[in-house]
């Protein structure tokens, strides 16, 4: 088997010697063996786990890609196909909050759809978002949603509205849309007013999740690659 330097697997990604030492230490890469001298030996085993890592994090995030390696590398299978389920699962999600918003803001000249729902709790949301309630109490700062309030309570009630609203920050969010980007956006929603420019910022998000999608794919045939080889990896 052909054996490869950190520069080695470091120069096929236009990455840094240390960068490869660093996702061998954080467990993305299986433990290298060392020479009597202590320099790493790396094989062909370690550049498929490199560009497997490297395709998850493009189609998922470095987070996400480093917890589906861990969870190979402890001999997990079940728990990293599950991570790879949810990635697949939240790009679906995605897909399907544009197509609410679409549908929420009708034709250019119509009023938007009224979405349709039970009113939820501030917890019920984050959990459906996987946010907190902290950063719900944020939004509605910014103006991005606007819970009513229970007269018995107090409590925030979010009304099938601000559900379709938080979706779409989210989104944005997710994206790396800033707050106050954000909040026009809802306004317009709201308003039914300006969807140019908001039908725009949509077809352009359609772009980057067929990105993400393609990317996945990628992720997945590089992932399958590497279980074939991996020390821990399928039964």
């Amino acid at each position: 088997m052909s054996t490869f330097k950190p520069a080695d697997l470091a120069r096929e990604h236009g990455l840094s010697t240390q960068t490869v030492r660093n996702y061998e230490r954080d467990g993305f890469l299986p433990a290298a063996d060392r020479t009597p001298s202590g320099y790493r030996i790396y094989t062909e085993v370690h550049a498929a786990a490199l560009r497997a890592f490297l395709a998850l994090a493009r189609a998922c995030g470095h987070a996400m890609a480093g917890q589906i390696m861990n969870a190979v590398h402890e001999s997990r299978l079940d728990h990293a196909l599950t991570l790879v389920d949810r990635a697949h699962a939240q790009l679906l999600r995605d897909r399907e909050t544009l197509d609410s918003v679409r549908r929420a803001i009708g034709d250019l000249t119509g009023a938007p759809a009224t979405p349709e729902g039970p009113a939820r709790t501030i917890g019920e949301l984050a959990r459906r978002l996987g946010a907190t309630p902290a950063t719900l109490r944020k939004w509605e700062e910014a103006g991005i949603v606007a819970p009513t309030r229970d007269p018995a309570t107090g409590y925030r009630r979010y009304q099938p509205a601000d559900v379709r609203d938080a979706e779409l920050a989210h989104l944005l969010r997710r994206g790396g849309y800033l707050l106050e980007h954000i909040a026009p956006v809802v306004r317009q929603i709201r308003a039914a007013g300006g969807t140019e420019a908001l039908a725009g910022a949509l077809t352009a998000w359609q772009g980057k999740l067929t990105a993400q999608g393609v990317a996945m794919l990628d992720a997945a045939a590089h992932l399958s690659r590497y279980l074939r080889v991996a020390p821990t990896g399928r039964p």
